[in-house]
């Protein structure tokens, strides 16, 4: 089977795609996150994602940082993505960006000592009062200074959309299409969209459509199933076709495995290891 599939792939003239599943939610069989990346490894990944180092903005706890290095450097494992830290929450009333900015470089550092080169931003629950025009035109001004103040570190910002009917009720930017506005604007190539497959189901959209509007600045993609944000397979979504639109996009970046496993890590893991390979 396996024969088979490297073939195909050969055929086709284009790289198989690079799994990276998330260390707070996968594997989590074993206590530490650094543990978490060798056993990733022994599965036979060569990447992995996570959350926040500092765990401040996410249900998780902190890293052990040297730790986490050490086990990406002994196991060859590259880490595709981190959150930065804080969250955005650009707020009116009051509207204080400054948080954000005060850790940014703290967190670039970070990514630097860990190999990272993406770092997750978001639009937080936006600018109350203001029209919405005017909101994402505010994340257009953010992001280019943030940009600037990051200027020459190598590590691009990736905005992602979220789902406002299930998971981030009340959050500004839930359409990739308004990221890729924002994104646009920024006009930066070290600025791009997450974009997420699962959270644009659960918004209705259709992925063949935004992939192919935003295939120029779509920068990371996550992948969970829907409903229920499980593991692929466990919900409705058709996996061989979702990454075949993913595939015609021009996509040819990590995927992220951010997915809640209803079943033992390797099982869950299973599926989406048999689809990708052919995609």
């Amino acid at each position: 089977m396996w024969t088979e599939h490297i073939t195909l792939i050969v055929e086709q003239e284009f790289p198989m795609y690079q799994l990276a599943p998330n260390i707070e939610l996968l594997f989590t069989e074993v206590a530490e996150y650094h543990d978490r990346v060798r056993a990733a490894a022994a599965a036979g990944f060569t990447a992995v994602e996570m959350w926040g180092p500092t765990g401040a903005d996410a249900p998780a706890k902190p890293k052990d940082i040297p730790a986490l290095k050490a086990a990406l450097e002994e196991t060859g494992v590259v880490l595709t993505a981190q959150l930065s830290e804080p969250r955005t929450q650009f707020m009116i009333p009051p509207f204080d960006d400054s948080p954000f900015f005060n850790k940014l470089d703290e967190g670039v550092a970070i990514a630097h000592e860990l190999g990272c080169t993406r770092m997750v931003v978001g639009s937080g629950t936006g600018f109350g009062g203001s029209k919405r025009q005017v909101q994402l035109d505010k994340l257009i001004d953010i992001y280019t200074r943030a940009i600037a103040q990051i200027e020459g570190s190598g590590i691009t910002l990736v905005l992602e959309p979220v789902n406002v009917r299930v998971d981030h009720p009340g959050s500004l930017l839930d359409r990739t299409a308004e990221a890729a506005y924002v994104a646009r604007g920024v006009a930066s190539p070290f600025f791009g969209v997450l974009y997420d497959l699962y959270h644009s189901t659960v918004e209705g959209e259709d992925p063949a459509t935004e992939l192919a509007n935003a295939r120029d600045v779509i920068r990371y993609v996550q992948v969970a199933d829907a409903p229920g944000r499980g593991e692929p397979g466990s919900g409705a979504i058709d996996w061989p076709a979702r990454l075949a639109d993913l595939r015609s996009s021009g996509y040819d970046g990590p995927i992220g495995l951010e997915y809640y496993p209803t079943k033992e890590s390797l099982q869950s893991l299973a599926y989406i290891v048999e689809v990708a390979a052919t995609a």
